[in-house]
């Protein structure tokens, strides 16, 4: 399966902004989670991205890109913006496409995996002339991932564990639209369960000693990211996902819902 992954706007062009946040950049990182989930995750996949950093790329120029490549699907990611009072998830595939199309049914289970995790309102599966919609030779879905001027959804835009769990939402919609295979896991992989990382330690104490409470074993495991020390709750370590999944919704059950996995190469 050959994705064209294209995160919206970039360089001098930011899209959406509000509350201190401009889109090019919240859709970036939601990309790029998203590629390195099925790269490492699932098999066959073969991920092509409009940009995968900050940098101008044109409409034109990025459907041209998909359509040359030959994708077998065309994800482009966004998020909106109205009057700060608007709030929610919206996807779109092209106004001429009618319900019972391939498009229309990737899009059913696209919107029902999204909305399944993303915690914003369902604005419910839309249609329109976009370009990228128009003028691409595959299939195509545009997601519309809340409202960066609505303080509601921009206080989760601006969460990393919120963006990697929308990402996901985005990969699992892509693995039951188009059957995707998932890897064996690597037995040199080490699933780690992150509950929380902190600048302070006394903080990462408290979050153990919660964990503790609720009968989760926990530790602080200090680690330095681009010069800077953080200090990282680890909640179970696994050598399969799977277990590692299970484990994960323990905690996140217990109340920390921005926990999220990593996985590691011993």
């Amino acid at each position: 399966m050959k994705l064209y992954l294209d995160p919206g706007h970039g360089g001098s062009d930011p899209g959406a902004q509000g509350n201190g946040i401009n889109e090019k950049d919240i859709v970036l990182d939601i990309a790029r989670h998203l590629r390195d989930i099925l790269s490492s995750d699932y098999k066959n996949v073969d991920v092509m991205m409009s940009r995968s950093n900050d940098r101008t790329k044109g409409l034109q120029e990025r459907t041209n890109e998909a359509n040359s490549w030959g994708a077998d699907y065309y994800l482009s990611i966004h998020c909106n913006a109205f009057n700060g009072s608007a709030q929610g998830y919206e996807d779109y595939i092209h106004s001429s496409l009618s319900d019972s199309s391939q498009t229309a049914a990737y899009q059913d289970i696209m919107h029902d995996e999204i909305t399944n995790v993303n915690e914003l309102r369902n604005r419910g599966q839309k249609k329109a002339n976009f370009h990228v919609l128009r003028e691409t030779a595959m299939s195509a879905l545009l997601t519309e991932n809340g409202f960066i001027d609505n303080e509601h959804d921009a206080a989760l835009l601006k969460s990393p564990s919120w963006r990697r769990e929308v990402a996901q939402g985005h990969v699992n919609g892509l693995a039951r639209a188009f059957n995707l295979e998932r890897k064996q896991d690597d037995p040199s992989t080490i699933f780690r369960i992150i509950a929380g990382s902190f600048e302070a330690r006394a903080n990462a104490n408290e979050r153990v000693a919660f964990l503790s409470s609720e009968g989760i074993d926990a530790f602080v495991d200090s680690i330095t990211i681009s010069g800077k020390l953080w200090h990282r709750v680890q909640a179970g370590a696994f050598s399969t996902r799977e277990n590692a999944e299970n484990h994960l919704n323990t905690v996140k059950n217990a109340g920390i819902e921005d926990a999220y996995i990593v996985s590691e190469s011993s």
